[in-house]
């Protein structure tokens, strides 16, 4: 355990796409640029804005998440994995002060005071001058223990219009606007019913950074930053994971490809952690598993932007099927579950997927699930003891087809969607499909139970032979 300098900023907004993203992207790369090494963290369990801060800074960028980990969890978690001495981005998510209850709790700001971080305002100026600065005046009001060290406009229209926003804000607030990023003509970041596109799926993300570069990261007072980043405090560093790590005599698959994209970090290291060597599959070109696997984790992702190239792979279907009739422990989770089901429908047509689940899912035009989600373990399960609670989150587009036979189920729902009314967890021999998503640092049994279900599958494996 030691002190460190961690260098920090939160860059937070008025609501969703103030510009939070394409200023943490433009800062990072800018950052980069100037020699500063660079770590990027974002708020909330978001994949995939998540995937382009790790493009962005060139390095694993972590969720921190005060509902999936606890504000400990996610304090400790930004200790261990910030860069010393150079510059910590950490993106946050809707308004900086919207939470999950009317106090804010989980919100963008508390998850600020949790680390002890300046924060930098991102304001969307259209068709504004002097009352940006009464909106920035009313954030600092609001809870005087969030520290706000600086502005960054966007969507700045004339020369004239940034004078007048730079002087009101300086002169009203007491605090410098650190940024001005003009109007631009076309959309850098693409988006799709999840949000943005992902890195993969980006028709030009080479091109992407010079744009970024030149629209927003030389827009940005870089030295002024980095001067506040490095007015924050010190930090206790301590190993969050890793410690006792046991032998890998374990193998783990896990389809991580364009398709399958939805992992968290910490999710793999813990079951490296829990004795697992990690297998990478790719489920678009992959005939079959490999055959020493003792279990199998599929993670969420686009199966339905991809349908006609993964149900093309006819002989990876049936592999998962016969994986899932031996007895391979799979635990899947959203997307995961729609690849293990029989079809998945949109478009107007019904495209086979493996059929380890029985039941089909659909496409629809809005979310049918979307938020944190409390799940109550009470029912027998390859993976997760009889009584635990279980914190995780959902946002899926798809649902099982009405009128279906269920199959059984392992928790009640507690606070969200789930796969059935008031359920999920869909069980089928020693598979788990779920709507919910879970972060290994606040629920640290699953690792545990992935583990344990791999060795009593490799168990029986050699008592074959």
């Amino acid at each position: 355990m030691q002190s460190v300098s961690i260098p920090r900023v939160v860059v937070a907004g008025l609501a969703g796409d103030a510009g939070k993203t394409l200023v943490s992207l433009g800062l990072a790369l800018a950052a980069r640029r100037a020699g500063v090494a660079v770590r990027a963290f974002k708020k909330g369990p978001d994949y995939i804005d998540t995937a382009w801060l790790a493009w962005a800074s060139g390095h694993t960028a972590r969720n921190l998440d005060t509902y999936l980990m606890g504000f400990d969890g996610a304090a400790a978690s930004f200790a261990a994995h910030g860069c010393v001495d150079g510059l910590n981005v950490i993106e946050g998510n809707r308004g900086v002060f919207d939470g999950t209850d009317v106090r804010g709790t989980h919100s963008t700001a508390e998850l600020a005071k949790a680390i002890d971080a300046p924060v930098l305002l991102v304001i969307n100026a259209t068709k504004a001058t002097r009352t940006v600065a009464a909106c920035a005046l009313g954030c600092q009001r609001l809870d005087p223990d969030v520290r706000f060290a600086g502005v960054i406009l966007n969507e700045v229209g004339t020369a004239r219009q940034e004078r007048i926003l730079r002087e009101s804000i300086e002169q009203i607030c007491g605090i410098p606007v650190l940024g001005s990023v003009p109007r631009l003509r076309t959309c850098l970041m693409p988006g799709r019913h999840l949000g943005l596109v992902t890195p993969g799926d980006h028709p030009s993300a080479g091109a992407l950074g010079e744009q970024l570069l030149t629209g927003v990261g030389d827009c940005l007072d870089l030295e002024g930053i980095l001067a506040c980043a490095r007015s924050a405090n010190m930090m206790v560093r301590d190993n969050v994971m890793g410690a006792g790590t046991k032998p890998r005599n374990l193998t783990v698959g896990y389809i991580k490809d364009r398709v399958f994209t939805f992992y968290y970090p910490e999710n793999l290291e813990a079951l490296e952690a829990a004795g697992a060597k990690l297998a990478p599959i790719d489920s678009l070109t992959a005939q079959d598993l490999p055959g020493e696997l003792d279990a199998l984790y599929i993670g969420g992702g686009f199966p339905e932007t991809h349908v006609d190239a993964l149900s093309g792979n006819a002989p990876f279907l049936r592999a998962l099927n016969d994986g899932a009739a031996r007895g391979l422990p799979i635990y899947a989770e959203c997307g995961g579950l729609m690849l293990l089901s029989r079809a998945i429908r949109s478009g107007g047509r019904s495209h086979p997927m493996s059929g380890v689940l029985p039941f089909e899912v659909e496409m629809c035009p809005s979310p049918q699930g979307h938020g944190y989600v409390r799940l109550k373990v009470d029912r027998p399960n390859p993976f997760y003891p009889v009584g635990l609670e279980i914190k995780g989150h959902e946002f899926h587009y798809s649902r099982v087809v009405a009128g279906c036979d269920p199959p059984p189920t392992a928790c009640s729902v507690e606070r969200g969607a789930g796969c059935f009314k008031g359920r999920d967890g869909a069980l089928a021999g020693n598979v788990w499909a779920s709507y919910t998503h879970i972060h290994a640092l606040g629920v640290p049994a699953w690792a545990d139970g992935v583990a344990k279900a791999a060795a009593a599958y490799s168990a029986s494996r050699r008592a074959l032979v």
